[in-house]
């Protein structure tokens, strides 16, 4: 086992986060060597996790049976949020592409989004998938402001939206209209609401650090969009929800755990700034977070929701 590495602790703030954790649970640093790990994602039948490296651009591999860490793809074309569909495949947002693609069961890639109403997309940065196996991402233009984590390009839409693909016609629905810089995003355990960070202040004086919780109509349109949680230490990145709709959220001091209610209740610190969560392990108890450079994880007494 790895050692707790200094400067990592649960910390409780609301007598609820006490019953997610034992005394003796510690934090673990898998691996270090990253420039800025995100989009980790969970892979059951190989009980092995893939995340993003993105400027180093690469995708990397931890093998739960003997510890081992390695480089799944490179280049990844910067690679940023991954996630699992209902299929076991791997779902990947591509910086440098600007696109959304599927890694199939044979290895092969399909490109599932680069345009929206004939126009290039921004540079999609995270994905979850609906039970139906419609696919959500965000679209901010993180990818496209400098070369560091992708290409620099001037952005060919008008503002910044989140997407649902259809998996069947590959058809885009435009889902939001007011976002700065969407990014992370979660459905809760009943596929009713849908959380979305906006993490605007990176680029606005002022501007938005919060999580917002929209209604998931039947027809699958969103409305609502009320903040829901605003960050109290940098921004709210990559988060996930377990299976009594608390979101484990990354900020800059590790991550952040929130009631259904919007108590904030607990946090994890982490010597480092959290971009991305996922849970994992063979009973999806185990918290899997990318740090700056690092890989960690911690066991809890809740499960995730769902793979990815």
């Amino acid at each position: 086992m790895n050692r707790q590495p200094e400067g990592t602790e649960f910390e409780v703030l609301d007598s609820r986060f006490s019953d997610l954790f034992a005394p003796h649970i510690h934090v673990e640093r898998l691996w270090t060597g990253a420039r800025w790990c995100e989009g980790p994602a969970w892979f059951p039948a190989g009980r092995y996790l893939i995340w993003s490296d993105i400027p180093n651009n690469r995708m990397m591999r931890w093998d739960e049976t003997d510890g081992s860490v390695s480089v799944f793809r490179a280049p990844s074309n910067n690679s940023n949020g991954n996630t699992v569909d209902p299929q076991g495949r791997l779902v990947t947002c591509e910086h440098l592409t600007r696109r959304v693609t599927r890694t199939e069961h044979d290895g092969s890639i399909t490109i599932l989004a680069d345009r929206f109403d004939g126009n290039r997309l921004n540079s999609p940065n995270d994905v979850v998938v609906h039970s139906d196996g419609t696919i959500w991402f965000s679209d901010p233009t993180y990818g496209i402001l400098t070369d560091y984590e992708g290409e620099r390009a001037k952005p060919e839409l008008t503002g910044c939206h989140v997407y649902r693909i259809d998996p069947i016609s590959r058809k885009l629905t435009q889902m939001t209209d007011d976002f700065v810089k969407p990014n992370g995003l979660a459905f809760s355990p009943d596929e009713r609401l849908l959380y979305i960070a906006d993490t605007g202040a990176t680029h606005l004086s002022g501007g938005p650090a919060h999580i917002r919780r929209f209604t998931v109509n039947e027809d699958l349109s969103l409305s609502g969009g009320e903040v829901f949680a605003a960050c109290d230490n940098g921004l709210f990145d990559g988060f996930r929800v377990d299976r009594e709709g608390r979101i484990w959220t990354s900020a800059a001091d590790g991550v952040h755990c929130y009631d259904p209610d919007g108590t904030l209740i607990g946090k994890i610190r982490i010597p480092e700034i959290v971009a991305n969560v996922t849970f994992g392990g063979a009973k999806r108890n185990r918290l899997f977070i990318c740090g700056t450079t690092s890989l960690y994880s911690a066991y809890v007494f809740t499960n995730g929701v769902a793979l990815g």
